[in-house]
């Protein structure tokens, strides 16, 4: 599962710097995972031109790319986006794990956090939202409704918004990313008794080896 160069490839496409990337899996091995690029930049909502109209720019859409690699446990998923986020110099990698939202006792909010996480965006038209390239998103998240699902998160630095922002970190290159291989190892998953509700793990990739003066 090289996400690493799927990113890079859609970053040499765009050409806009990325604020996030998130990744989502069904709670179901070998399932294909769904991964949002989150832009940062803005596009005209209409190309006509009216004297004495404002017409403001929208968000440019976040693109969406459906990853097939088989993987047989959630470690595995680890690894290959601690290798991409990593090379992309994110400071953390954060996994959350939750429970499907069509159980007894969900909440509206549990519903909505799995749509998004899907990128199904509520009061946004498709094309508004998302540039999509993952065919079986909308079937991967009714199986995460139902099984539950996995969303990791991290920020580049390298190609990201958060280049510019110069935050002090002694690991990363000039181009604010950082040569393979990542040294940081998967946590093994403990599988408890009972399914939480929602469970974290964080990933520290970054670190600062100097006295920071004020």
């Amino acid at each position: 599962m090289d996400l690493f160069n799927a990113v890079h490839e859609q970053m040499d496409a765009v050409r806009l710097p990325l604020v996030a990337v998130t990744v989502t899996a069904a709670r179901r091995p070998n399932t294909p995972l769904v991964a949002i690029l989150h832009w940062h930049g803005f596009r005209r909502a209409s190309p006509l031109v009216l004297p004495g109209v404002d017409i403001p720019p929208r968000s440019v859409p976040g693109s969406a790319i459906q990853l097939t690699h088989a993987w047989q446990s959630v470690e595995a998923v680890d690894e290959a986006l601690l290798d991409a986020a990593w090379q992309l110099g994110a400071w953390d990698l954060e996994r959350v794990e939750r429970r499907g939202c069509n159980v007894v006792g969900a909440s509206a909010g549990e519903a909505l956090a799995c749509r998004q996480a899907f990128g199904d965006y509520e009061g946004a038209s498709a094309d508004e939202a998302l540039i999509d390239g993952a065919p079986d998103r909308a079937e991967l998240m009714q199986i995460a409704a139902n099984e539950g699902y996995l969303r990791w998160l991290f920020r580049p630095v390298k190609g990201g918004v958060w280049q510019a922002l110069e935050e002090p970190d002694d690991t990363l290159g000039p181009d604010g990313g950082r040569e393979p291989p990542c040294p940081v190892l998967p946590i093994p998953r403990q599988l408890p008794r009972h399914r939480p509700v929602r469970s974290r793990t964080v990933y520290r990739l970054g670190a600062v080896r100097h006295i920071l003066l004020p």
